[in-house]
């Protein structure tokens, strides 16, 4: 991609979401500020994305509980030159055309129409916040330009039953333009390639701008829900030229690795991806760093306990595990779990399938299984959680498939 391409390209990222399957991890930040993989927040994925294809200038839209985002922005992503032209931006609701927060993601740009009149950018690549993936944007912006396309949006082949109720379903015919859109639907018609499985929407647009300003405009004239999935796409798809892009490797045909963190579920299962001996989604690739902030913390220590409290563990051990900076495993043993910076596992204790959040506390003899732990939690000497159903279910927010959720700060 030319350095006149990137002059002439916007990023929008849209970061307002509630997060409400997320909860409690939501309760107290917005879902891109959820922290994930141990170090990182899950927008650093899609900030770091950015900076690998050589996009600096980002303006991103948040809304819901943005103090925590904010607050990781500007401790984390502070390394634009705005003398340069580069920047992040964060832009909260300006309430220029009415009083409300935002109603969708159309409504969301066309409250914001006034940053493109200022930038005058002629291409505006728009991304979500949430999701977990590594993409190098220019061969999607190349693609944009190369179909002469009004708007690109990016596709990912998914098994049918991950689409049913929950993504976008793409139909494209040999050109790879789109010729039908359904939005959630409760029976995801087949990709043209593989009966068993559907081609969905990633959230990730590329727009020519006089197209996307003449579309949101005239979806806000309308009684709709403002939404590029479930209105502006469709309206667009018989009228202007609607492309999708394929995220697969083009020289072996691989899908790429592409999580939609949503929910409790998908939150956990991208979480246990990680520790995967070859994961499909490498954070250690050093081609493709991702970046974050990185809080003052001594090195991560395991060591076996004082003679007086030695027990069934006689050292401490972690398996299969991510463990952060700033953790002490004292005695104890971790196994298949993922451990945020600061995080205290007392002697005899055992954490296993587990995602534990920063400074958490948990105490000797614990027992914790199958947990999602979010920060500065204390969980006192000999308790258990995720062994007792009747009991977590008196003590904690349980998810369908069992996790047992403890909020930031409890104290058990």
């Amino acid at each position: 991609m030319s350095q006149r391409v990137t002059s002439e390209l916007l990023t929008v990222i849209l970061a307002g979401g509630r997060g409400e399957r997320l909860y409690p991890l939501t309760k107290n930040r917005s879902k891109p500020a959820v922290p994930f993989g141990g170090i990182y927040r899950i927008i650093d994925f899609t900030l770091s994305n950015c900076i690998n294809s050589g996009l600096r200038r980002i303006k991103l839209l948040s809304q819901y509980m943005s103090h925590s985002l904010d607050r990781h922005l500007k401790e984390g992503w502070n390394i634009f030159c705005r003398e340069l032209g580069e920047y992040i931006d964060s832009v909260p609701p300006q309430q220029q055309f009415q009083e409300t927060w935002y109603k969708g993601t159309a409504d969301a740009i066309f409250q914001n129409i006034y940053l493109l009149e200022q930038i005058h950018p002629r291409y505006v690549l728009i991304l979500s916040g949430d999701h977990v993936y590594k993409m190098n944007y220019e061969d999607m912006i190349s693609y944009h330009l190369e179909k002469k396309a009004d708007l690109t949006v990016a596709t990912v082949e998914l098994d049918k039953s991950q689409a049913v109720g929950k993504l976008g379903v793409l139909q494209v015919d040999n050109s790879g333009r789109v010729v039908d859109f359904e939005e959630k639907p409760d029976n995801p018609k087949p990709s043209p390639n593989n009966p068993e499985r559907a081609l969905v929407n990633m959230g990730i647009y590329v727009f020519n701008t006089d197209s996307l300003v003449r579309n949101v405009v005239a979806d806000a004239k309308l009684d709709t829900s403002h939404d590029f999935g479930k209105d502006v796409i469709p309206a667009m798809i018989p009228r202007e030229r609607v492309y999708a892009f394929k995220f697969i490797d083009p020289t072996g045909g691989e899908i790429y690795y592409w999580r939609d963190i949503g929910t409790i579920e998908s939150y956990y299962e991208a979480s246990m991806d990680l520790l995967n001996p070859n994961p499909h989604f490498d954070l250690y690739d050093p081609e493709w760093p991702i970046r974050t902030y990185m809080g003052q913390y001594p090195p991560a220590k395991l060591y076996r306990p004082s003679a007086e409290d030695e027990g069934e563990v006689k050292f401490g051990r972690a398996r299969n595990s991510v463990i952060s900076h700033g953790c002490i495993i004292d005695g104890a043993k971790v196994i298949n779990s993922v451990l945020s910076p600061g995080v205290f596992v007392g002697p005899n204790a055992l954490v296993a399938d587990s995602v534990i959040m920063h400074r958490t506390r948990i105490g000797a003899r614990c027992r914790v299984r199958r947990a999602v732990i979010d920060q500065d939690v204390q969980i006192s000497d000999g308790r258990t959680v995720g062994f007792d159903a009747r009991e977590d279910q008196l003590n904690f927010q349980i998810s369908e498939t069992g996790l047992v959720l403890i909020p930031k700060g409890y104290r058990l």
